[in-house]
This record gives structure tokens, C-alpha cells and sequence, in this order.
């Protein structure tokens, strides 16, 4: 008896020891709200692969985030010029385009208006609210298999979010299809919770400076009038490439795609004007669009963005907004004009 006594007493500490330390949904998701609510402000740094189009597109982001509403986030392409910049203070919520030293201001309650797979709180904000996420625990780390609340949800409807398990800061983030295919993947390098911030940090003019003193400057000094036409490589079902035309301009030439078939859209391209003196700020038509590698300004039958120097504009009466994004993000095919 004394034998099987000390069994079902061993067996008991063991089951005992085995479950320390492992968490509920619930208790993980809670530490993490914990974590982020507590944090004053954050820096963190990622590698995002945007993969929408033919190929896969790096790029580089860094996030600064102070409390209550205080936001930088900076993407950059990992091999072109490319650059753009999020920012909300006090006056309001910006998108700015070093390269061409614009800024446009969006009537937005961006980021609280859906999901932002590069911000901790919006990532824990996923978790919280899907009650049916799947939790793992493994090697160290939470794991969740979450619901996004992308206003077009349809496109992105599913996430894996990845925590560390002691600093409960985010490491990985697979923002996928309907299908589960994965679309967006972010891997974070760094997430200091201990970073500073004062409000001049998010100040326009000083955040367009250090961005352009970051782009890379061309060999011999000049610029180059060859420019990049790009073609969607999404189809839409009974749509095909109607007519190509290009219109003389002042400053050089301005492409216009015109598609028709079942759904009808028009693509115009533009090359843009050398970077003024000043900073301009113009108020933005339309909301934000975020395509992954640009944020763009999008209506009801248009959806418009900048892209390495260059103007895009997507006009149509028959794409829903969907699909206007759906096109856009993979605007990707190259031919040299």
C-alpha cells in the first residue's frame, strides 16, 4: 500500500510540476494587455515581406510609440529609394513622403480603426477581442491564431502572432489569405519597452529632415528621367489590359492603363516634380489606404498613392474598394519608360 502510496503521490507532483508555468488563453492574453497598458512607450524595430504581387517585397520598419496618441512609424524599402512615413501628434494624423518633402493630413482615428500588424497594442487589442483564438504555448512563446479586424477584412481575415514568453514583447506576425496563404510577414528585431520619447520627437519638419538625410544619394549626382511603368499583376475575372497611352507633360510623361472587361478601371501614372525647398502639407482626399509598402488616400472609386517618385492613381465606377486594393497591392509588373 505504502508503495502505491508514494506512485500516486509521485504521479501527483509531477502533473503538479508539469502544469506550472503554463498559461490559459485567457491568463496570456491578459499578461499581455498588462504589459502593453503599462508601457509609457516603445520603440520597435521589423523586417516585413509583402507578398501580393509576382515577387516578394522587403522592407524595413521602425516604430515609435508614446502615450496617449504619439505615433511614428517609418517604412523603408529594403532596396529601393523608397520611403514613407506615418505620423500622429497633436495636430492630427500625417502621411509624409521624404523624397518629395509632402505631407498629407488624414481626418483619421488611425490606429484605433483596425488592425496594425508592426504595433504591440493593436496586435493584443486582435487577441483580446477574438474569443475563438486558437493559444499555444511552445519553445518559449505564446502563439495565436487570431481574427484580424482589417476594416476589408475579407482580403487579411486571419493572423499567427508570436510573443516571447518572458519579455511578452512580439517576435513574429503572418497576416494571411482566406486560405491561409501568408500575405504580410513581419519579424521583429527589437521591441524596447524602456524607450523614451518627448513630443518634439514626433514633430513634421524634424521627421522629414531625418528621413531624407537617411536616403541613399545617386553616384554621379544627377537625376535620372527613366522611370518605371508597372502593371497589376492581380486579375480580375473577364478584365484584361485594353489600351496603353501616353500623354506629353510639361515635366516629362504620363502613362494611362486602361482596363475593360467585366469590371472596368483606368490606372494613371505620373512621374513627380523634384522635392520643393519647404514641406508641404495638403489635407488628403478620401481615407487612409494601407497597401504594405505605401499608405495611399482611397474613395469610393479611386484609390491614389505615391511609390519611388512616381504618382498612381486607380479610378473606377465598377471595382469595390476590395478590390481597388486588391489591384493596387499588386501593382508590381515592371516595363522601363
Amino acid at each position: 500500500m505504502k508503495k502505491i502510496a508514494l506512485c500516486l503521490i509521485t504521479v501527483f507532483l509531477v502533473m503538479l510540476l508539469a502544469a506550472c508555468g503554463e498559461k490559459t488563453r485567457e491568463e496570456a492574453a491578459q499578461d499581455l494587455m498588462d504589459k502593453v497598458e503599462k508601457a509609457e512607450s516603445y520603440k520597435a524595430k521589423a523586417k516585413m515581406v509583402f507578398s501580393t504581387g509576382e515577387t516578394p517585397q522587403e522592407y524595413d520598419v521602425e516604430v515609435w510609440h508614446m502615450k496617449p496618441h504619439f505615433y511614428r512609424v517609418h517604412l523603408k524599402h529594403a532596396e529601393d529609394k523608397q520611403s514613407q512615413m506615418i505620423i500622429r501628434n497633436d495636430e492630427g494624423v500625417f502621411v509624409l513622403t521624404p523624397a518629395l518633402n509632402k505631407s498629407f493630413r488624414f481626418q483619421s482615428d488611425w490606429p484605433s480603426n483596425g488592425s496594425q500588424a508592426y504595433l504591440a497594442e493593436s496586435l493584443v487589442k486582435d487577441i483580446q477581442e477574438d474569443k475563438e483564438a486558437v493559444f499555444t504555448e511552445k519553445d518559449g512563446q505564446y502563439v495565436f491564431d487570431t481574427k484580424t479586424r482589417y476594416k476589408h477584412q475579407h482580403m487579411f481575415p486571419l493572423q499567427q502572432v508570436t510573443f516571447d514568453k518572458k519579455t511578452l514583447a512580439p517576435t513574429d506576425v503572418k497576416v494571411k489569405d482566406g486560405e491561409g496563404n501568408v500575405k504580410i510577414e513581419l519579424s521583429f528585431s527589437e521591441v524596447d519597452y524602456e524607450a523614451t520619447f518627448e513630443k518634439s520627437d514626433f514633430n513634421l519638419e524634424k521627421n522629414m529632415m531625418s528621413a531624407q538625410l537617411e536616403m541613399p544619394v545617386s553616384g554621379d549626382g544627377e537625376e535620372t528621367e527613366d522611370w518605371a511603368v508597372l502593371y497589376p499583376t492581380a486579375e480580375i475575372e473577364g478584365t484584361a489590359l485594353k489600351e496603353e497611352k501616353e500623354v506629353k507633360t510639361d515635366n516629362g510623361s504620363r502613362m494611362i492603363l486602361t482596363y475593360e472587361g467585366a469590371k472596368n478601371y483606368t490606372i494613371i501614372q505620373e512621374k513627380l516634380d523634384a522635392a520643393p525647398v519647404m514641406l508641404t502639407t495638403t489635407d488628403a482626399t478620401g481615407e487612409m489606404a494601407d497597401l504594405g509598402f505605401a499608405v495611399g488616400a482611397m474613395t469610393e472609386n479611386s484609390l491614389e498613392w505615391t511609390y519611388n517618385g512616381v504618382s498612381y492613381l486607380l479610378a473606377s465606377h465598377d471595382l469595390t474598394q476590395e478590390e481597388m486594393l486588391e489591384v493596387a497591392r499588386s501593382v508590381q509588373g515592371s516595363m522601363i519608360k
